[in-house]
């Protein structure tokens, strides 16, 4: 996911709910209980507003959690820049860690193939 490609430990699912939960459950088995969380959330939303709307988002960004999650290194770093993100003072040092956070995230979106507001996908 960063320049230097970074092997993946499982394949990308298709982007349906099944798919993507058993991904984690392969490579970040801690992420279920969100997953399971945020379907259900989804779920109720799509209900209250008769709208596929909140299932799509849910599982767009679903599918770029799981993205990130098959590459242990890119997952590892995201989580040292969000932890880090929380504690700067420097605004130079947030708008790099932002800008890595970024493309982190933008790369896995390109891989899932959800779009993003830069075009990905």
């Amino acid at each position: 996911m960063s320049t230097a490609p970074q092997p993946s430990v499982i394949p990308q699912p298709p982007a349906q709910p099944e798919a993507i939960r058993a991904a984690p459950a392969r490579v970040a088995p801690h992420l279920l209980a969100d997953f399971d969380r945020d379907r259900a959330a989804g779920t109720a939303r799509a209900r209250a507003e008769v709208s596929a709307v909140p299932l799509r988002a849910f599982t767009e960004s679903w599918a770029v959690e799981v993205a990130i999650a098959r590459h242990p290194e890119a997952a590892a770093r995201l989580r040292v820049l969000e932890a880090r993100a929380g504690e700067v003072t420097d605004l130079g040092e947030a708008r790099d860690i932002a800008a890595e956070i970024s493309r982190i995230r933008n790369e896995a979106a390109a891989e899932a193939g959800v779009r993003t507001a830069r075009g990905a996908a």
